[in-house]
């Protein structure tokens, strides 16, 4: 929750395997990197109380500056009222990002999708405990078990469902949400029905089905009706049809470059598919800590809160502890996008950091940090570095991976007239961590996969985001690959000199 692990997260002799090893593990180092603390930190912090809007503008202007982010929209609410909420940097048009720029919010929509749900729950429509086959007759898949699956199951995230064990690119091409519940019937369950806890983007798909079978409507236009509308959220939407964000953009090795999010990633379900800005994300929050608009009855609202006992996670909503303060959270992390919401229920504060980028290390949460500090009467750090140092490390191991490939290439001769005599398995022993990246870098979508617990990633995925750890590995396993060809070009070369003599 805290970082994305692909963001996800969620790296010629020796040297090369070497390269590759650091490369895996930067997938997941970087979440850990320390914060670069401005030395002006404190001119931005308040005196104590409620930090005024200026304090708040004074640190965003800041960590946008240390952070290098090419776009940013950021509210913050406190008892009934935005605080603050703005824009700042550009998109990719070049226009100056504002309170009312539309952002692809990615997961941040489960907690959306989870009240849409209660709205219906409130109306009678649904219940949270009766078996979703029941009211969906396509939801039918493999695994016996998952006749058990109820609603409140999927909206905590403990169904049973996992990545590993459906197909989850079979359902992505589906073009409906009836399409998508279909396309799982070939899947199992990873545990029992209310047992253990699995992060997994199919629960509020099937969440979202239900919403429209139980609705009478498209999710879509079921959320403008009952969750958008009442909130005066004119800047939401579902998908990217009605309200359409501009690219936006990826680290590699430091510059951003605009690109147009995955396709498979703007069908607008429930797992990720609102688009809305800052002014609409302070509505939204003000009536998720009881204040202003109220879309459900205060004990649903409390339920959606709630941990399941299985994970401290709720309905769209996991807990978390951020400088002290113990917050309702959720993250959303897309290819170009990222963001992350949270409230804090003993204080009324509420908070929102979109961003119209995307890289390896998350500098929104980074953001979010340092205003619940601020919220607390606290000096916010700011952030920056993270994103700069994961991606300076990767660079100088593809500058030293590449070098290293030359000089296994210039000095090939010479390897080669010393093993001329060697018997073939001496050879290949020495081949073998030279050669040792490219099996790798041809399993690295999978070794991916299995830092993210067995969530489905793809090589064009891989493009993205982590472009920089991608290339690294592109790198070490060429270098690597060129350095053995090379190797034993000479090798049978200097054998066939010595045999006909």
């Amino acid at each position: 929750m805290k970082r994305k692990l692909i963001t996800f997260a969620r790296r010629t002799g020796l040297a090369v395997p070497l390269a590759v090893s650091l490369a895996v593990s930067l997938a997941v180092a970087p979440l850990t990197l320390p914060l670069a603390v401005s030395a002006s930190a404190s001119a931005v912090a308040p005196a104590g109380g409620e930090p005024s809007s200026a304090a708040i503008d004074a640190y965003l202007a800041e960590a946008m500056e240390s952070t290098a982010l090419p776009g940013m929209s950021v509210v913050v609410t406190h008892d009934g009222k935005i605080v603050h909420a703005a824009g700042y940097g550009h998109d990719s048009a070049g226009e100056p990002v504002t309170e009312n720029t539309p952002m692809r919010v990615a997961s941040v929509s489960k907690s959306f999708t989870a009240m849409a749900v209660m709205t219906l729950v409130d109306d009678g429509r649904l219940s949270l405990d009766e078996p979703v086959a029941r009211r969906l007759p396509e939801f039918r898949m493999a695994d016996p078990r998952a006749g058990g699956i109820t609603l409140r199951h999927l909206l905590n995230q403990t169904s049973g469902i996992s990545d590993s064990t459906v197909d989850i690119r079979a359902a992505e091409s589906a073009t409906t949400l009836a399409g998508y519940v279909a396309a799982l019937r070939s899947g199992a369950l990873a545990a029992d029905p209310g047992t253990r806890w699995a992060y997994c983007n199919v629960n509020y798909e099937v969440a979202a089905r239900l919403v429209e079978v139980a609705g009478g409507m498209s999710f879509g236009e079921y959320m403008k009706q009952r969750v958008f509308g009442p909130l005066g959220m004119t800047g939401s939407a579902v998908g990217d049809q009605e309200i359409t964000p501009s690219k936006g953009f990826d680290s590699l090795f430091g510059a951003w470059v605009p690109r147009s999010e995955l396709r498979d990633f703007l069908y607008g379900g429930g797992a990720g598919g609102v688009v809305t800005d800052a002014a609409d994300m302070g509505r939204w929050l003000i009536s998720q800590t009881g204040d202003g608009a109220q879309l459900v009855k205060p004990e649903s609202l409390k339920t959606m809160h709630a941990s399941s006992g299985v994970r401290d996670y709720g309905m769209g909503w996991g807990r978390e502890t951020v400088n002290g303060a113990d917050l309702l959270v959720h993250s959303g992390n897309l290819f170009t996008y990222t963001a992350v919401e949270a409230i804090a229920p003993d204080t009324g504060y509420g908070f929102a950091v979109m961003t119209n980028s995307a890289g390896l290390y998350d500098d929104v949460y980074d953001v979010l940090t340092g205003l619940v500090a601020m919220s607390r009467g606290g000096t916010p750090e700011v952030p920056g570095g993270g994103r700069q140092q994961a991606e300076l490390v990767l660079g100088l191991i593809a500058l030293g991976a590449a070098g290293l490939g030359v000089l296994g290439v210039l000095r090939s001769r010479r390897w080669a007239s010393r093993r001329t005599g060697s018997p073939a398995w001496r050879v290949g022993l020495r081949l073998v961590p030279a050669l040792l990246p490219v099996p790798l870098f041809a399993l690295y979508p999978d070794l991916i996969s299995f830092l993210m617990n067995g969530r489905t990633v793809t090589w064009e995925q891989l493009t993205y985001s982590a472009a920089p750890m991608t290339i690294t590995f592109a790198v070490a396993a060429a270098a690597g690959a060129v350095t053995v060809v090379t190797r034993l070009v000479r090798l049978l070369k200097s054998r066939s000199v010595v045999s006909s003599r």
